[in-house]
């Protein structure tokens, strides 16, 4: 308390509190209820087959046969009559999931819920706070784990709480009945005590018996606790904030670890299976808990390609001593421990968990790993059917015979969130989705597009950053008639084709923001570039016309798209700025932090949106009138100079003045890629388009274009040649024969490198998890050949990478050609179930590029798409020549900058080399290294 009062005073507020707690369990004391069913807990949307009916069948036994009548708890293992809190929740998941798969009728269901909550309820707690540890399941005494009656208790596990907080929500959603008669529980309980300084915290008797409130919880399990407790409205930020971790390499991937090991603290920091399989099936699994649920598993997969040896960790009951193991992907500094909780090592008793294999097959149903995994104990049943055994000894291959309400309650968990349709079975709006990531490695956003753009690392701290408060937007109103995209494939997708395209849709749905359409650049980084959002605008054409998404999915992410471009500020009310906010909208900087006036525009974005909006309009005319309000809302004035692109920077004075500068646009390729896309609106953008002389360099003996020759600037700012934009190009707009002169070289000295040295080579700027975030795997760069460069032109010693992007856009340009085929291959198994297409690998080690970026995502859809277009170009040409935005260029004197002409400057044409676009006046001669042919 802050104020110290009399004592008089104290008591007699003592005294109140003493009654009003009274009342308050009065009146919660219950009378038998029965349930009512709830239409979302019993909509099962995809009934169990019958083998699954027979896994359901097999699960459920084990509680009948250690049903304890007298309290209504069961058994935590098979006959010895003791359970946790946690153990009591596993019973509730299981009792409500067999209610909806009607193992048991409603009449059994209400006896077993009553009797559970009557003894519940009259539960003698530890220190009158919290339920202890751990209780005879039999007659409800306070024991400590060898069941031995204890007066005091041995203290109360906040994870246990949470566990059981989790379920009791999923109880008062499917059974409102017994709501009342919960909160009553849960009042009586001083949750409270269990919550300090925003974490969780358990207490634990010393051997001076005095009470020890302890932090309990690392990555993983802390999150998961924590959500039970936000379900009930007691808040613990630093619990599911994710902090601190580090990422540690196993196996190749890069696996979230807690820094707070063994060693520091005297708890273990086990990475395990089961905490993001109960996060999947209750909660959802969403942002960074998404990615790294996704490495768990894929680590496990990687175990298995180089040993043989299937793998499915996580803690477990077994059937010798010492009875209870933590079998790890990661424990206190080792990778794939066997520990005790007291840390002690049994790698001999390594097991293949039968929990965590069902987990990892419903909550990945369409991967083969997980499926592999799960047929070796889908049948791991007793023969006494007493329910399923816990696992399989790797070392043995011997089934681990321990039997446990854990297991089997988990089973039977995932086998309803199977039956709902794979819909998580919390759907309370409370819980809360961490985007913590670790502070070490928090990655500023740094658009792929933008070549040598500075990065301005955040200032604000985690502690003193306000909470970001995401602003919703509506999608425009419906269309008149949404229409499927009018393009004609020539074939559907593969099976693996369609794979692939499915992965990389991946991003777009775990990176959205549902209330106001926009999606992250990359994701770890809540931001976006204009360019970025014309990525997400291609790939959303891509999925829907490869019949990945449906028209209905496609056509609210697209009205939701369009609805929120309308909303963001533009800079000096004439561009959208360089970079966004996807929560508040806000102008960042390309470090997120916010910049009240903006930081410029960039054509080269503003180009990548224009080729974007065009192809929406001309594929899915419906939305003209909307797009074309977008556009006629910017200004082009300054944009579009004398035929040539300009962009918008700003740079600050000592005294703090802002001054904007606008300068043409130089970047080899960019230029080119955006000056097409402005023909398409009918910009004269003649000296930015693709032409003229090239300056070269000689690399393996080819001569690779390395800056354009000009007179209307001095600018140098390109230094460096990557793949994207030439590969972007060719896919959307053809390769015209002056693209063609740079695009072939470029290629040719790549496959020229592998056959020398046999390192693939897919050079191009990606985006990586650490520091300096973003890589350009140059050509060449800096007058060098094959460097890898950080934004600021340092090079990044065994940085360069393979690009997955480069690898499947080239694989796409050129199908026969057996180096685009060598790429390929080494790069399509480069994906993350949930996150999507990694960005690729590293040349030097072989080793995963941890990262997921819209960009490459988008290409990989884009890619596949123009495969099955039997290699058209993406951008289709219009015919409505009589839209909103024509009409305003017809009337002429728009002040800001429109077209001078109501026709397009650019035009698609066939011939014997491919159909692509070339400027609508055609007098550009060709270009061959440095030399002018007409």
């Amino acid at each position: 308390m802050r104020y110290k009062p009399h004592q008089q005073k104290l008591l007699r507020w003592i005294a109140l509190f003493l009654v009003g707690t009274f009342l308050q369990l009065l009146f919660y004391i219950p009378t038998p209820v029965l349930s009512q069913n709830s239409n979302s807990c019993s909509n099962i949307t995809a009934p169990l087959t019958p083998e699954e009916q027979t896994y359901a069948r097999g699960a459920w036994q084990y509680f009948i046969k250690n049903y304890q009548p007298a309290t209504g708890f069961t058994n935590s293992t098979g006959g010895y009559p003791s359970g946790t809190l946690w153990d009591m929740g596993n019973y509730l998941m299981a009792l409500n999931a067999a209610r909806w798969l009607n193992l048991t009728d409603q009449a059994d269901f209400d006896t077993r819920i009553n009797k559970f909550l009557t003894t519940l309820n009259s539960l003698k707690l530890f220190e009158d706070t919290l339920p202890n540890k751990v209780y005879n399941a039999a007659n409800a005494q306070m024991v400590d784990y060898g069941n031995n009656p204890l007066e005091r208790g041995i203290g109360w596990s906040a994870l246990d709480v949470g566990r059981i907080l989790a379920a009791f929500d999923v109880i008062r959603t499917c059974h409102p009945q017994y709501n009342d008669w919960l909160k009553g529980i849960v009042a009586k309980w001083q949750v409270a005590r269990s919550l300090k300084d925003g974490q969780l915290f358990g207490a634990t008797v010393l051997p001076d018996n005095k009470t020890l409130l302890v932090q309990e919880g690392r990555l993983g399990y802390e999150e998961y606790g924590a959500r039970g407790y936000e379900l009930w409205g007691f808040s613990a930020p630093k619990a599911i904030s994710l902090e601190p971790f580090k990422l540690v390499e196993i196996n190749g991937v890069q696996i979230p670890v807690d820094t707070r090991d063994f060693k520091s603290t005297n708890a273990n920091n086990y990475v395990v299976s089961e905490s993001y399989i109960l996060d999947g099936i209750e909660f959802g699994l969403q942002g960074e808990l998404a990615d790294f649920a996704a490495r768990v598993l894929d680590v496990q997969k990687r175990r298995f390609d180089t040993t043989g040896q299937l793998t499915a960790v996580t803690e477990d009951n077994i059937d010798q001593p010492p009875y209870f193991l933590y079998n790890t992907v990661y424990a206190n500094g080792a990778n794939w421990a066997t520990i005790t909780d007291a840390n002690q090592p049994y790698p001999q008793l390594r097991s293949i968990s039968t929990k965590a294999a069902f987990g990892w097959r419903y909550l990945f149903p369409d991967n083969a790993y997980a499926q592999k995994v799960f047929d070796v104990v889908k049948d791991l049943r007793s023969p006494d059917d007493s329910g399923y055994y816990a696992g399989i000894y790797e070392e043995s291959k011997q089934p681990n015979k321990a039997l446990t309400g854990n297991t089997n309650g988990l089973i039977l968990e995932i086998l309803y969130y199977k039956a709902k349709g794979n819909h998580p079975l919390i759907t309370s709006s409370s819980a809360s989705v961490s985007t913590g990531k670790p502070s070490e490695n928090a990655s500023p956003e740094t658009p792929s597009n933008q070549g040598n753009s500075t990065v301005t690392p955040p200032t604000a701290t985690p502690t003193d950053t306000p909470k970001i408060v995401e602003v919703a937007v509506a999608p425009i109103p419906p269309v008149d008639s949404p229409q499927s995209s009018n393009l004609k494939l020539d074939r559907p997708l593969t099976l693996i084709e369609r794979r692939y395209a499915e992965a990389a849709w991946r991003y777009f749905q775990a990176n959205y923001h549902s209330k106001n359409g926009l999606i992250d650049d990359r994701s770890d980084f809540k931001g976006a570039t204009l360019w970025g959002l014309g990525d997400y605008l291609a790939a959303l054409h891509a999925a829907r016309s490869l019949d990945i998404i449906t028209p209905k999915e496609f056509d609210q992410r697209t009205r939701h798209l369009l609805a929120a471009l309308t909303k963001l500020p533009l800079f000096g009310t004439e561009l959208p700025s360089r970079g966004y906010d996807t929560r508040s909208l806000q102008l960042v900087d390309y470090g997120g932090n916010p910049i009240a006036e903006g930081n410029g525009w960039s054509a080269l974005d503003l180009g990548r949106m224009l080729a974007a909006l065009y192809n929406l309009k001309t594929c899915h005319p419906e939305y003209t009138a909307a797009v074309d309000k977008i556009v006629l809302d910017w200004s082009y004035l300054r944009v579009v100079r004398e035929g040539i692109l300009s962009s918008a920077t700003v740079t600050k004075e000592q005294e703090g003045r802002s001054l904007t500068s606008v300068n043409p646009e130089t970047r080899l390729g960019y230029e080119e890629y955006a000056a097409r896309a402005f023909q398409l609106w009918g910009f004269n953008v003649e000296h930015s388009a693709v032409g003229g002389e090239y300056q070269t360099a000689l690399v393996e003996g080819v001569k690779v274009p390395i800056q354009r020759r000009r007179t209307d600037t001095n600018s140098k700012v390109n230094q460096y040649t990557v793949s994207n934009p030439f590969l972007l190009y060719a896919l959307e707009f053809g390769l015209d024969p002056q693209m063609r002169s740079l695009f072939e070289p470029i290629f040719q000295a790549q496959a020229e490198r592998y056959r020398r040295t046999g390192n693939l080579t897919a050079s191009a700027t990606t985006l990586i998890d650490r520091k300096p975030y973003t890589v350009h795997s140059t050509i060449t760069g800096k007058g060098e050949p094959w460097v890898a460069l950080a934004d600021n032109g340092q090079i990044v010693p065994k940085g360069r990478l393979v690009s997955t992007a480069v690898a499947f856009a080239y694989h796409a340009l050129l199908p026969e050609n057996k180096y685009s085929q060598e790429l390929l291959q080494g790069t399509t198994d480069l994906y993350n179930p949930l996150a999507g297409f990694y960005e690729g690998f590293y040349e030097t080690t072989g080793k995963t590029a941890v990262g997921f970026t819209n960009s490459t995502n988008s290409m990989i859809l884009q890619s596949l798409l123009y495969k099955v277009m039997n290699q058209q170009p993406l951008i289709r040409p219009t015919i409505n020549m009589k839209s909103p935005w024509w009409e305003e260029v017809n009337k002429g004197n728009s002040g800001r900058g429109l077209p001078n002409t109501a026709r397009q400057q650019t035009k698609l044409i066939s011939d014997s080399s491919g159909s692509y676009w070339i400027s609508g006046s055609e007098k550009t001669p060709l270009v061959t290294g440095t030399k002018v042919t007409k």
